[in-house]
């Protein structure tokens, strides 16, 4: 492993927890969005109860990958703009992992 500069050292911890939270509330958005809705509204209304787990685990976990994001975009000193992004990305099932991929080439370039 390469060593840290001081900047990505502050910011290791923080971009940690987002990469964690970000990849976790990706998928459990593409299990909502494509499991958990679906089953509930189009295919089998009746075996719906079979996954309401995933709208149950994905509604308490969302709040810390709040967190997570804001926390990271804190430490990183983005925009309110960014920051907004960055939260709002846990809403849809691919773009946290858009963001994640984003966090990472940005560390990666801090000198």
């Amino acid at each position: 492993m390469t060593e840290l500069n001081e900047r990505q050292a502050a910011l290791n911890g923080a971009m940690t927890r987002f990469r964690i939270m970000a990849i976790y509330s990706g998928v459990m958005s593409l299990l909502l969005w494509f499991i958990n809705v679906p089953t509930h509204y189009l295919v089998f209304e009746s075996s719906h109860h079979y996954f309401v787990w995933i709208a149950l685990v994905h509604g308490f976990t969302y709040p810390i990958y709040v967190l997570a994001a804001f926390h990271y975009c804190l430490k990183a000193r983005k925009s309110l703009s960014s920051t907004i992004l960055f939260i709002l990305a846990g809403t849809l099932p691919v773009a946290s992992f858009v963001a994640e991929r984003r966090a990472i080439k940005e560390f990666k370039a801090l000198v």
